[in-house]
């Protein structure tokens, strides 16, 4: 388990040290990404803290629009009738449910 302390005390030119608690799957995903990038774990640490900034970041920037956009409707999207002709679109409707 690797554990690092944190000076509250730290200066503007100087780095800080935590102490980080790892259960065993955690330090197990560490050990593989050390054994396969040669990165140490601190280096490891860092890339995996700027990865995941960089994703919350990404991810707070999505609006509701963006993830509407994303949708593939088609053409009309699932509208029936247009949105100005909404009650002639609703008899129809009801009309073809109950097969008149």
């Amino acid at each position: 388990m690797y554990y690092f302390s944190y000076d509250s005390h730290i200066r503007m030119s100087t780095m800080g040290t935590r102490t980080v608690r790892l259960d065993e799957e955690s330090e197990q995903a560490l050990e593989e990404v050390r054994q396969q990038t040669g990165l140490s774990v601190s280096a490891a640490l860092k890339q995996g803290l700027l990865v995941l900034r960089d994703e919350v970041s990404r991810d707070a920037r999505t609006t509701p629009y963006d993830i509407y956009q994303e949708l593939d409707l088609g053409p009309g999207g699932y509208g029936s009738t247009k949105s100005t002709q909404v009650r002639e679109g609703a008899v129809e409707a009801i009309k073809r449910k109950l097969g008149r």
